[in-house]
């Protein structure tokens, strides 16, 4: 028995878009550099893991620089490395001084730079982690932005700077950021400040007053996934699915014989 033409073609036509939504939502999820806190409770220390993916399809990454907070600094600043990896941190005289734990800190860390050798440079379809440990953190509700510039071996630089607003699109550059919450409680499981290892390069800042010892920098020994959600790949990737089924059962029901 023949199945009608125009059946079929919809059919078909179903299945291509549930595939392509799928393939949409899974594509919006993972294509940002983004930013993975181990703990945003004010006060402390943190890891912080940022995700960054390859979307050239010519090019390769070779860089990344990230950007660190100038009006509430960090300090502390510890890089956990990486195989084929360069990492460098940055100082620099803030703005104007600021107090940290009683402290009044004059300079900080201003960036930290990852720099691939050829043989590690990342290629299509590929992502890295890099991961910082930082403190301290700043008061409850405070957004910490970390810009980020992700070269390419073609030259092109792709700055990741674009804050998002409530209500509006997602901008096509996000800054990658966090807000920090209320300080942990003292008997909590929160990252602690431990001593830096002897295989982490730190950047320690300093101070106008006697430095405090609650400005150690905390070691970063444990690795954290990264692996952000993104609203819009989430919402794709269901409608995708949704789309799928449809498809998959009006291709059932056109291969169905009729009953004479």
């Amino acid at each position: 028995m023949n199945i009608p033409t125009s059946r079929t073609l919809k059919s078909a036509a179903i299945l291509a878009t549930a595939a392509g939504l799928m393939a949409l939502g899974a594509g919006a999820a993972s294509a940002h550099v983004s930013v993975d806190p181990a703990s945003t409770s004010a006060g402390g220390f943190s890891q912080l893991t940022f995700k960054v993916p390859n979307e050239s399809e010519t090019a390769k990454t070779t860089k990344l620089v990230v950007t660190l907070p100038t009006g509430t600094p960090f300090t502390s600043v510890s890089v956990k490395p990486i195989d084929g990896w360069t990492a460098k941190v940055t100082e620099a005289k803030l703005p104007a001084p600021v107090t940290v734990n009683g402290a009044t800190i004059t300079k900080a860390a201003s960036s930290v730079s990852w720099t691939a050798d050829k043989a590690h440079e990342l290629g299509q379809h590929e992502y890295q982690t890099f991961s910082i440990s930082v403190g301290r953190l700043p008061a409850a509700g405070t957004t910490v932005a970390l810009p980020a510039a992700q070269t390419y071996s073609d030259g092109t630089v792709v700055n990741w700077n674009e804050p998002e607003a409530t209500g509006q699109a997602e901008p096509k550059h996000p800054v990658p950021a966090f807000v920090t919450t209320a300080a942990a409680d003292e008997h909590s499981h929160g990252e602690s400040a431990g001593p830096a290892s002897p295989h982490t390069k730190t950047a320690d800042t300093t101070a106008a007053d006697a430095t405090s010892p609650d400005t150690t920098a905390a070691s970063a020994t444990t690795p954290v996934a990264a692996a952000p959600d993104n609203t819009f790949g989430i919402a794709g990737l269901g409608a995708g699915l949704l789309g799928l089924a449809a498809g998959t059962a009006a291709l059932i029901r056109t291969r169905t014989p009729r009953k004479n």
